[in-house]
């Protein structure tokens, strides 16, 4: 027998019960916006070029403009467009760019936890360690927010074996962290249930522009294609597209401007499309459909 991880069934998504968003709609998107907090000198990080020794300034300086400029331009951007979004931040933000973060509070936007900082991961620490982080991060997120924050995202989709668990202890209702379905789906948890939210890895411009080296307009136009084809197969079965953004790699000018017209393309249908934030689809699966999700 393999090992398995026991927190969901599989169920075929033709196999399962049918239903529809809110307003009759069968397209749910959201979008994602990572807003992060990197360490000097030490720890992780995406990388424009091959770093040396540290301190690396020159990625930590690039990744360092999506706070201090790109987040900026999108947050304008957003706004013309009409666009809520589920900002998907480290705690670190906090301290390091308050600013930002109450521009985004401004907007009546929704934040994510996404722990304290992506130059660690979650997922090497003991289960002490681990809670310790989720509960930090927690903290600060809500004194902040003056809300607790509803759904977590890991600082590079790292988990321990005990994540879900620890998360559902904390209180949050929804992890991003399982991309395995174009549907929410209840996971199971030691304490009780935790609703995993299609977040995607493909139309992310991480996996998209740092790992597969794809174009400013080959990214935007896998946004555009992966709407169309998902709102084609909305026919057939409520569905949920995120759209996963880093300021530092789309905040850039010559990407910001092909990003317009991918979203541009998507506002275009809201009158066809539920266009919402991540923590509304688990308001939702939560209080109106929780027995037909599976």
């Amino acid at each position: 027998m393999l090992n398995d991880h026991g927190r969901y069934a599989y169920r075929p998504i033709t196999q399962r019960a049918d239903y529809t968003w809110p307003g009759g709609k069968r397209l749910a998107v959201y979008i994602g916006l990572n807003l992060e907090h990197f360490a000097f000198g030490e720890g992780l990080g995406a990388e424009l070029a091959p770093g040396g020794p540290q301190p690396d300034i020159l990625n930590y300086a690039w990744r360092d403009y999506g706070n201090r400029v790109g987040a900026w331009r999108m947050r304008d951007m957003f706004d013309a467009l009409d666009m809520p979004v589920s900002v998907i931040a480290n705690s670190a933000m906090y301290g390091y760019a308050p600013e930002l973060m109450s521009a985004f509070r401004d907007r009546g936007d929704e934040i994510v936890g996404h722990g304290r900082t992506n130059s660690e991961r979650q997922s090497v620490l003991d289960r002490r360690q681990e809670a310790e982080l989720i509960a930090e991060a927690t903290r600060i997120l809500t004194q902040a927010e003056r809300v607790a924050p509803k759904g977590w995202l890991s600082p590079w989709i790292a988990e321990s074996l005990q994540t879900p668990d620890l998360l559902a202890e904390a209180g949050y209702g929804y992890t991003l962290n399982w991309c395995m379905d174009d549907q929410p789906v209840w996971m199971q948890t030691s304490a009780g249930r935790l609703l995993a939210i299609p977040y995607p890895q493909e139309v992310n411009d991480i996996p998209s522009i740092v790992a597969r080296k794809d174009g400013a307009a080959d990214f935007a136009n896998m946004i555009i294609d992966n709407f169309d084809e998902m709102l084609d197969q909305s026919a057939e079965q409520p569905l949920v597209m995120g759209i996963a953004l880093h300021p530092y790699l789309v905040g850039q000018p010559y990407r910001l401007r092909h990003l317009r017209r991918a979203l541009d393309h998507i506002a275009s249908h809201r009158d066809d499309i539920w266009l919402t934030r991540s923590g509304a689809i688990f308001d939702y699966c939560r209080d109106e459909i929780p027995d037909l999700i599976t």
